[in-house]
Formats: structure tokens, sequence, C-alpha cells
């Protein structure tokens, strides 16, 4: 079960106008559930992504990359997003993107829309034929439940976040709200992740929605930020995935002048609900890692940089030591300093360096805290949630965050049982 998490129910969710949703059972891994989700955009909806930087790319990431510069090239919409669960659609040649042309292709058809209007995205297993007909098949009936009375709903989201799961015991889905020119602006966001994370560029599959106006150029701008804020600073196994992608959905339903500069006053607080709703499913994907008994977040600052504090806490975060120390509850914190310092820049001066667990003085000075005990790193270690924070005494005020979880016997076994 995930760590400290409750997920969203459909009250705490809010419709996106200008967002209907539908969701089939295609039988795409034989599942008895939901797996196949449209995600139908009112004409006028504006774009963003980001994606894996990962070479070994996934069909659906390739294809996407073409439809967003050509509608960002074009001046046109977003009409549709199509995602399945189950099955990667990745290292399968030009099949699987000839597969993830043919379902824009029938999506588009259906919809009475361009063909790259149409953007699709896979999650699961890799280098194993899409079933391409049965994802086909049931696309009628997904666009069917889009057009019906609750398509639109806060239920429908919640539907939409359980269908995208594979290894996830929770779905993962959040809604914030901001006040802009007196008129109320909605983000809400779904995302599927619990194993292979470790993003490069976004999350492993997120859709943020919004009814704000805005120019394909800032909204791209924004979503690369909240990226590196949000889905970019959480990690679990250190693998980056081969469909790593979030996608932002602009609709400009709201009635509100559009946000078409970067230097628009309003843009900070609109990023701000953004930035929310991204932190929120980032964090539930880290407390729901695959065998994940404890949620970590690593802390370090007084770097010359962020990118230098980034690097730092992601070696840690990173260090199946320091992940299997944090399992077993055993404060062996000396693996966290030989984290550090494989991590450190060469003019780090390690008699500066600070480590702090929660409340915990650890290193003072380069050394072993003296008020430091094995009873208080024990109080610590066993709590479900720890920060470790790292001063590297480098005299800047540059800080990163990255949220991580323990390794535990049960991520070996999740994904050892995988492909059956």
């Amino acid at each position: 079960m995930p760590v400290c998490y409750t997920p969203s129910t459909d009250g705490d969710l809010l419709p996106v106008p200008g967002v209907r949703l539908g969701a089939v059972a295609a039988r795409i891994k034989n599942w008895q559930r939901n797996d196949v989700l449209v995600i139908e955009c009112a004409a006028g909806t504006t774009a963003a992504a980001v994606f894996t930087q990962n070479r070994f790319c996934a069909a659906p990431v390739l294809v996407d990359r073409e439809h967003l510069a050509w509608q960002h090239q074009h001046g046109k919409s977003l009409r549709a997003i199509v995602v399945n669960a189950g099955n990667a659609n990745a290292g399968t040649g030009a099949l699987g993107l000839d597969d993830a042309r043919r379902t824009c292709r029938e999506t588009a058809a259906l919809l009475g829309c361009a063909l790259e209007e149409v953007m699709v995205c896979s999650t699961g297993v890799i280098m194993e034929p899409l079933p391409i007909d049965r994802l086909l098949a049931g696309l009628p009936e997904a666009f069917r439940r889009c057009g019906e009375e609750d398509g639109a709903s806060a239920a429908a989201w919640l539907t939409a976040a359980q269908a995208i799961m594979t290894t996830d015991t929770v779905h993962k889905a959040a809604s914030a709200q901001v006040v802009i020119d007196g008129v109320q602006i909605t983000v809400t966001g779904i995302a599927k992740g619990a194993g292979m994370i470790h993003p490069n560029m976004a999350t492993m599959l997120g859709f943020i929605a919004t009814d704000m106006p805005i120019a394909p150029s800032v909204w791209q701008s924004l979503l690369r930020e909240v990226a590196d804020g949000s889905f970019n600073a959480v990690t679990i196994d250190g693998d980056t995935s081969t469909n790593d992608t979030l996608i932002g959905i602009a609709t400009g339903q709201a009635n509100v002048s559009p946000i078409t500069m970067s230097d628009d006053v309003r843009l900070p607080a609109f990023k701000k609900a953004v930035l929310e709703v991204a932190v929120r499913l980032a964090q539930a994907i880290v407390r729901d890692g695959e065998g994940a008994t404890k949620f970590i977040a690593i802390q370090v600052e007084g770097g010359s940089n962020a990118e230098e504090c980034r690097q730092v806490a992601l070696k840690v975060a990173h260090s199946p030591l320091v992940k299997t120390a944090f399992f077993a509850s055993d404060p062996n914190l000396g693996r966290i300093v030989c984290a550090i310092g494989n991590a450190a820049p060469p003019e780090l001066d390690t008699s500066r360096v600070r480590l702090w667990l929660d409340d915990v003085a650890v290193i003072v000075d380069g050394g072993r805290a003296s008020s430091y005990t094995e009873e208080a790193g024990q109080r610590v270690m066993n709590q479900a949630e720890i920060t470790v924070r790292v001063d590297l005494g480098l005299g800047g005020n540059a800080a990163a965050t990255v949220w991580t979880c323990d390794l535990s016997h049960d991520y070996v076994s999740i994904n050892a049982d995988y492909r059956s």
C-alpha cells in the first residue's frame, strides 16, 4: 500500500470545462478492467508536452513529438489523446510506429479532425507488439462514453486515473483552483507510475488540464518549468522509462483574456496552481513506489547552483545501500555520507558539510555531531516519512529537493513477476 497517501475521490476532483473522458476494457493485457482511455478536448485546445530523453523512446513518443510540433507550427488544436495501459509499444520498430499512427488515424476519423490533432500514449511491457485490433475496437465505445452526461464529470476523471494504471496500487489524481481577473480557473491532473521511475523530462504518464487560455509558447515553457519542479524531482529506482510523457491541456474555456507573454503578471499565480497539482501527483507516484514502505525527502542546500545540489540529492536518493538502510530502519548513516562524497563537486570542503535526519544533527563540521546518538537516529529511521537535509557549506544560496522511497523485498518480487 502507498506510504501515507489517501487517493482522491470524485468529491476531491474538479472537472475542467472543454475536457471529456471515456474509458473502456479493451483487454490489452487480458485485464478485467478499463485499460484504454480517450481524453477528448474542445476545439481551440492548446497542447504542451515534455517527453522522455531515453534514446529507445516508445513509438507514441516519436509520433507525439511530430504532432505537437505540427500543432504549434500551424496554430492547430489538440482534439484527443488516446492512452492504453498494459503494453508500452516500445522497442517495437516500424510496426510500433505504424500502430501508433493507425491509432491516431482511426481516432481522427471518429472525431472528424486532422490526424496531427491526436496524440497517443502507451504504458506497460516493453518489446511486445501492441494488440492494435483490440485497442481500435474499443475506441468507438470510449468516445460514446465521452459523450455521455457524466463524460465531463469528476467521476470521469477518477475513472480515467484508474484506467491508466499498471503496477500502481492506487490511482493518482489532483485538482486546484486559482482566481485570475475575478474568474475561477481550474487545474486537474492524473498520472500513473510506481516503478521504472527516474524522469529525465517529465513523468511516467501524466496529463494536466486547465481551462485557462494561454499561448502555446508560454504554455510549453511553463510546463517544462513545472516538470522540473515536480516530476523531475522524483526517483524510485533510477530508471528513466522509454515512455515518459507529460501533456498539458489548455482548453481556453475560461472567460478571461489569454496569457500570451511570459511577463504577464497573472502567470505566477497560474503557474503556482499547475505546480501544486504536479507536485501532488509526483509525490503520489513516489508514495506508491513498488514495494515502498517509506517516503523520503532529500533536501540539499548551500551549493553554488541548483543543479549541483540536485545531483547530490539524486546520488543519495539513488543509492541502493541508502535505500535498503531506510527499508531496514537502520541508522547506518555513513551510507548517506558516502553518497554525498561521490556526487559532490571537487571544491567541496568536507569540514564544512552538515547533515540532519529530520531534526537530528548527524554531521557537523565534517564529522559525527557530538549530540548525535544511535537512539535519536533510530527514532527517525522508524518513521514512515523522513527528511534528509544536507548543507554542502559552499557558501551559495542554491538548493534542491528530490523525493524518493526505500527499496524493499517487495520491489524485487513485483518486478520479477511483472510479465506473468
